[in-house]
């Protein structure tokens, strides 16, 4: 009997060649053709996985976030008993393009935003919604460390998990464009954090003209 085949392992794959397609000659270049060729399958195939090019884009994108999450998660596997500001921390330095699949990701997700902002077709598909899921889960961290007591005072976790969604994507690109070095992002952010996890306010020590007695005049 023929051997059925792995529909998530085609798309895993058509997906892999969109990626290499875009990386190489940008994500306006791809085509529907120049995927199939890329991942040596019949344009066909590809379109009976993918009904146009929107939709390829998309999956790809999807594609590239599940093995961001992945790598997410090996990061958190190999802490023992993360605290919420390790989950945060894990999340960001994942985000930053510091290594070749992080590069790609911001690199896909970034043309794709600038190409949206002219065509229709990409704005009206969902893949902001995984922009959405990410600030979600940073809220969820940040309100464990609340409630622990772990955050500065007067943090709105929403705001802040937007704050640093944004940031860490603002980082991203000034590291990919060479504005500064991965270390010099990674650095940023940390000062950030150190802000954001500061769960007992800094005892306030006395000014010098609060501590000088009053002088009396004479």
């Amino acid at each position: 009997m023929p051997r059925t085949p792995d529909h998530a392992v085609r798309r895993a794959q058509i997906a892999d060649a969109l990626v290499r397609v875009a990386s190489r000659e940008g994500l306006h270049a791809v085509t529907m053709r120049s995927v199939a060729a890329a991942a040596n399958v019949s344009l066909r195939l590809v379109q009976y996985y993918f009904e146009n090019k929107e939709q390829l884009l998309i999956g790809a994108l999807q594609h590239l976030e599940q093995q961001s999450h992945q790598r997410w998660a090996q990061r958190l596997a190999e802490l023992p008993a993360p605290s919420p500001r390790a989950i945060v921390e894990a999340f960001l330095l994942e985000a930053l393009p510091t290594d070749e699949p992080s590069r790609v990701f911001h690199l896909l997700g970034t043309s794709y935003a600038i190409l949206a902002m002219t065509d229709p077709r990409l704005a009206g598909q969902p893949f902001i919604s995984g922009v959405d899921r990410l600030e979600e889960r940073l809220a969820d961290a940040l309100a464990q460390a609340d409630a622990a007591n772990e955050l500065a005072p007067g943090i709105d976790v929403f705001i802040e998990a937007t704050r640093l969604v944004t940031v860490t994507n603002g980082l991203g690109t000034s590291v990919m464009v060479g504005q500064r070095t991965e270390a010099q992002a990674i650095a940023v952010l940390q000062y950030h954090l150190d802000q954001v996890f500061n769960a007992k306010r800094a005892k306030v020590e006395p000014t010098l003209a609060a501590a000088e007695p009053t002088r009396s005049s004479t």
